[in-house]
This record gives structure tokens, sequence and C-alpha cells, in this order.
């Protein structure tokens, strides 16, 4: 109650001035980690997917300080929660969005227990640290401040807690989209995908992600005829196999920008070494392009995934024992699309290049393949305002990126939702360390979550609240 007076009181003497009243940090910081390090200890799996304790502790949290909530599910067990704070309707409302499921993990794999949520040099270490309970926590703690503190609201202010992100939409996003959408309709969503990149411990640019690829499945099948190994066939089916694999692999699909990817290159040029910035720059030449592209495939294949549709031979299956040639023989290919792909050509195209009649081509059903849609504009009032929160809490430049993984925020941008991925600061070097997201020792450093709780809330603001 003390806080919360206090809280009042800054909140009625900034008002009287006609400003935004500045949250008191010290004691959000401490409230942050007790709510996210609470998050972290639910063991929110999925599979087999149990978000509801997640969703009744946030809907504890919330419902203790008047804010409107309501739960939807598909599955009892797997809830979604949904929180509202009204705003004048002068605008459409801003929707913040994170997701409660975690993937699994192999406990023996972790030296800190995996939902301990264990605080050790200056990180917190646990699963969901940055994938995503880092998103919902500022979630959480903005709609918080914005209720305490009285905040003026040009827009409703919508926080979605999905179930499903990981391996299920049908019970979150999905769900939400075909039975709720007027709960989540929204101008504009802020949600996972995005992060400020650190190098060296430095910050070096503000990754918006406005875009991102689109997963599919393709299936290989070969045949030939059966037989004995110690007679090798020509027309062998895994030999056919082979041939094809190996044609996918060296394919180099067009290279294409759209207004994500272009902007993004040029301005990850003004802030890179001269060599590297040349490379960047030269994309569009030409006479320059093919070399810097085949650079990028050895030396930065995330920037080569971002200029193209992506396939990947993943999976291989032929055979059961060593003296038998197998009839059949199949590949599973992961590819990874453009927003704008067109799917029957691309599929006309991979036949092209195999060019063999013994390999048919075949839709796989991945499971939780999102929708494709058009980028997240860069000239809103939505992206500026993300723009001049990494200016002021990072000091660095924003880059709109186009994610080669996948997001729920596709569902909503099919909807003409204008949709940003945005996140805590990262350093580089911890993914091949093995502490990033699905690894077995995800981690955040305690400073970044609630230096990411002060870029979420002045953007929120600036979005939402009334001028």
């Amino acid at each position: 109650m003390t806080l919360r007076a206090l809280m009042l009181g800054l909140a009625l003497l900034s008002l009287v001035g006609g400003q935004t009243p500045e949250p008191d940090w010290k004691q959000v910081e401490e409230e942050t980690l007790r709510h996210f390090q609470a998050l972290v200890r639910l063991d929110t799996s999925d599979p087999p997917g149990k978000e509801a304790p997640a969703a009744d502790y946030l809907k504890e949290v919330l419902e203790r300080e008047g804010v409107s909530v309501r739960t939807c599910a598909l599955e009892p067990h797997r809830p979604n929660l949904v929180a509202r704070l009204k705003g004048t309707g002068k605008k459409r409302p801003l929707l913040i969005m994170g997701h409660t499921d975690v993937v699994n993990v192999d406990p023996a794999k972790w030296t800190f227990p995996p939902f301990s949520a264990t605080r050790h040099s200056n990180y917190i270490y646990g699963r969901g640290t940055v994938d995503d309970k880092d998103n919902v926590a500022a979630c959480l703690m903005a709609m918080l401040l914005l209720k305490r503190l009285n905040i003026p609201l040009e827009r409703d202010v919508i926080f979605l807690a999905e179930a499903g992100e990981e391996g299920n939409t049908r019970v979150g996003i999905e769900y939400l989209v075909k039975n709720h959408w007027n709960e989540i309709d929204a101008e504009f969503c802020l949600a996972e995908g995005g992060g400020v990149v650190r190098t060296g411990g430095r910050a070096r640019y503000s990754a918006v992600q406005t875009t991102e690829k689109i997963p599919y499945g393709f299936r290989l099948a070969a045949h030939g005829p059966a037989g004995h190994g110690s007679r090798p066939l020509r027309d062998a089916a895994i030999t056919h196999l082979a041939q094809a694999v190996a044609r996918v692999a060296a394919w180099q699909t067009p290279m294409r920008f759209n207004d994500t990817t272009r902007t993004y290159f040029e301005r990850l040029a003004t802030i890179s070494p001269p060599e590297q910035a040349a490379r960047y720059n030269g994309l569009v030449h030409p006479e320059k392009s093919a070399a810097i592209q085949e650079y990028l495939a050895v030396h930065e294949p995330g920037h080569y995934s971002m200029l193209r549709t992506s396939i990947s031979p993943n999976m291989l299956k032929g055979g059961y024992r060593i003296n038998v040639i197998p009839s059949e023989a199949e590949a599973i290919l992961d590819v990874r699309a453009l927003p704008d792909e067109n799917l029957p050509r691309l599929v006309e195209e991979l036949k092209k290049v195999i060019n063999d009649t013994a390999i048919e081509v075949q839709e796989y059903d991945r499971g939780g393949t999102r929708p494709g849609a058009p980028p997240g504009r860069l000239d809103t009032e939505a992206f500026r305002a993300l723009e001049a929160a990494a200016k002021r809490h990072y000091g660095v430049i924003t880059l709109p990126t186009m994610s080669t993984g996948a997001t729920d925020m596709a569902y909503m941008r099919e909807r003409g939702v204008q949709c940003y991925g945005i996140g805590p600061a990262l350093d580089e070097e911890d993914g091949p360390k093995g502490f990033g997201a699905h690894s077995d020792q995800e981690r955040i450093l305690e400073s970044e979550l609630h230096r990411f709780v002060r870029f979420q809330w002045d953007a929120v603001v600036a979005i939402a609240g009334a001028r």
C-alpha cells in the first residue's frame, strides 16, 4: 500500500505539471524481479503444455490492481489471458503480447535447475528467461504501472499472455484469432522477435522485427528397385535421393529484397567496419552481388538467409539393413519462405533443379506453419516510438529485421495489424556459448531485464498515451 500511495502521489504531481509521471524505477525493479522469477519457476513446458499456473499467477496480480482480465481457452489447462486498460478510443488499441509456454528441457544438461530462476553473477538462469517470460514480465509491469499511475490513454492497451506458441498454435493465437478476435484486435502489436544486439558488452543496434519468413516443409520421396547389397544398382532409390539432396543444397534461390531487408542492410552498413559496410552496400550492385552472397553463405548464414527463401535438407530416411538395397528413401526439407513467396511456383522450380523423375516432391506437414503477410510499415508512430526509446535507453540506431524463424505475430499481420518484435539486449557471444533461447543454459542479465522494462514502458506510453 505504501508503494501504491507513493506512486499515486507522484502521478498526481506530474499530471498537475502536464507531464507523464515517471515510475520509481528502484521499486519497479524489485517488483519486476519478483514476478519474473515466479514466472520462470513455473514449468510451462510445451509439450505437454500446462500454461494454467502462469495464467493464474498473472490474473491474480492484475486483478489485485483492478485491471480487467479474462481468460480464453480451447483446452482448460492451456488458457490465454487477455487484460485491458481502457483509453478514450480516439485511436485504435495497442496490443502487447508474450507467450507463457516454453520449450522442453533435459535437466541433466543444466548447471542450474531449469525452473529455479537462479541468480548468479548478475544473470538469471532458467528456461524461458529470454523466450519468452522476459516479454511476459515486461508486459505485466507496463499494465501495472499504467494503472497505478493513472496514465491517460488515447488507445486501449491490451495485454495478451498466450499459450501454445512453441508448438501448438491451435490452442493459442489461432484459437484467439478465429474465436476471440474482438478481444485482441488492435492497430499495433508489440511482441517477441527483436532485441538489442550487444557485442563485447556494448549495445550495437536495436533490432525490431517487422516481418518474418514462413516455415514450410517438403518431402522428397525416391523410388527404385530393391535388391541385394552385394550387387549395386545405378537406379537405387538412395542413389537418386542423394543426388537430389546434393542439387537442392547447391541451389541458390533468387535474392529478393523487401522494405525491411533493404533498410536493414542500408542501416547496418552505417555502423559496420569499412570492409563489412562495403559488402552490405554492394548487395544491390549486380557486378558485386554474386560474390558477396557467396561470402555471406559461408561466413554470415543468417544474413544470407534473410535475402531469399531458404531450403535446408535436414532429415534423411532410407534402408533397414546393410545388405538390402531399399526400394524407397526420403528426405525432409526445411523451407523458410519469404513472406510473399509464390509456393506453387517454388515447387515447380524445385522439380526443375532436381530433374529426376524418380523423385516425387510432396508437401510435408511440419505443424505450426504460420501465414504469410506484408511486412510491418516503417513510417508509423509505433515504429518511431521504438526508435526513440532505443536511442534513449541504449544510444543505438534501430534496424528493422526479417526474422528467419517464426512468431505468432504472423497471425496478427495476416489480419492487418502492424506488428513489431522487440526484446532485451543480449550478447552476440551468448548463442555460440550455449546461453541463448532454447539452449541448455538459457539466461538473461538482470540489468538488461530491467532496462527492457523501461524501454517498453517508454514505447507503450508514447504509442498509447494521451498527448
